[in-house]
This record gives C-alpha cells, sequence and structure tokens, in this order.
C-alpha cells in the first residue's frame, strides 16, 4: 500500500483545528437535531476533502487489492474446476479398468471352470474305460483259469479212475488207450449235464 503525504496527513488536521473554534463559540449543549449553517458547511468541506484524499491515497490500493483478489479467487475456482474434470475423468478410466479386469476374471473363471469340468468328464471316461478293460481281463482270466482248472481237474480225474479201474478189473491196459476210454466216457458225461 502507498504511504500517505505531509500534507495529506496535515489537511484534515487543520480543518478539523478550524472547525473546533465553530463548537466553542456556542457554548451550550448540542442539539444535533437542529440545522446549523456553519456545521453544516464544515461537515461538507471536511467530507468532500476526505473522500478526495480517500479516493486518491486508499480506495485505489483498496480497490486494486479487492480486484487482485477477486482474479486469484476465479483462478482458484478456475483450477479447482478443471481439476475435479481431470479427477472425474481419471475415476472413469478407474472405472473402466476396474469393470474390465472383472470381466477378464469371470471369462478366466468361466474357462477354468469349464476346463475342470472337461478334465472331469475325460478322466470319468478314461476311468470308466480302464474299468471295463480291467473287468473284461479279469473275467478273461477267470474264464482261463476254470478252463485250466476244469482240464486239470479232469486229469486228475481220468488218473484216478484209471488207477480205480485198474485196481478193480487188476489188469493193465495200456495207458493211452485207457486214458482215451476215460476221457470220451468224461466227455459224454460233460454234454449231458
Amino acid at each position: 500500500m502507498r504511504r500517505l503525504s505531509y500534507p495529506a496527513l496535515v489537511a484534515p488536521a487543520a480543518l478539523v483545528l478550524v472547525a473546533t473554534p465553530a463548537f466553542a463559540e456556542e457554548g451550550g449543549p448540542v442539539n444535533l437535531l437542529a440545522p446549523s449553517g456553519g456545521l453544516m458547511f464544515w461537515t461538507l468541506l471536511i467530507f468532500v476533502a476526505l473522500m478526495l484524499i480517500l479516493s486518491r491515497y486508499a480506495f485505489k490500493p483498496l480497490l486494486a487489492a479487492v480486484e487482485a483478489r477477486e482474479a486469484a479467487l476465479e483462478e482458484t475456482i478456475a483450477k479447482a474446476k478443471a481439476d475435479r474434470e481431470a479427477a472425474a475423468a481419471l475415476l472413469a478410466e478407474q472405472q473402466a479398468g476396474l469393470a474390465k479386469s472383472r470381466a477378464e476374471a469371470q471369462a478366466m473363471i468361466a474357462e477354468g471352470r469349464s476346463a475342470g469340468e472337461k478334465l472331469r468328464a475325460e478322466l470319468l471316461e478314461q476311468g470308466k474305460s480302464q474299468q471295463a478293460e480291467f473287468l473284461e481281463r479279469a473275467r478273461r482270466d477267470l474264464s482261463n483259469e476254470k478252463d485250466r482248472a476244469i482240464a486239470e481237474i479232469r486229469k486228475e480225474a481220468v488218473e484216478l479212475a484209471i488207477k480205480g479201474a485198474a485196481r478193480v478189473i487188476e489188469r493193465n491196459l495200456d495207458d493211452a488207450g485207457n486214458r482215451q476210454l476215460v476221457e470220451s466216457y468224461l466227455a459224454t458225461v460233460g454234454t449231458r449235464r
């Protein structure tokens, strides 16, 4: 702010000193509501002088400070508005990125779920085929073992029959003839059942 000059300070003081004797001459109580020409003149003169001094030295700097403050506030408001718009754009971008990430995560979950179901179905099918193959192999092995056991039992039965018949008859036929005779008998016994 500007410093007030010496004449600007002296002029109001002089006016006050000149107006003081006018108040002193009247002497009695002052009625502020009664019109007095001298008082009105000096009041008007002091008001105009003070107005000129203030307009020259005080109002201009005050108005300049107020205008500067107003410009700074407008600039701050504009900057805040721009920052808010940038933040809104950034928020929208972040929300779009978040939505995209969620969609990708859902797609990955769905893909993993379908891959798991597919793998489960494949493993189940593979297990069923292995189980069927194992059962078929077990049936073949059982059938082979059964045939082998039956052949073994027949062989033992033939030998026991031959030994039993040899003791009963007490004559010894040749082994090949006896064996053929007993096998043909057992074959006819097996077909009757």
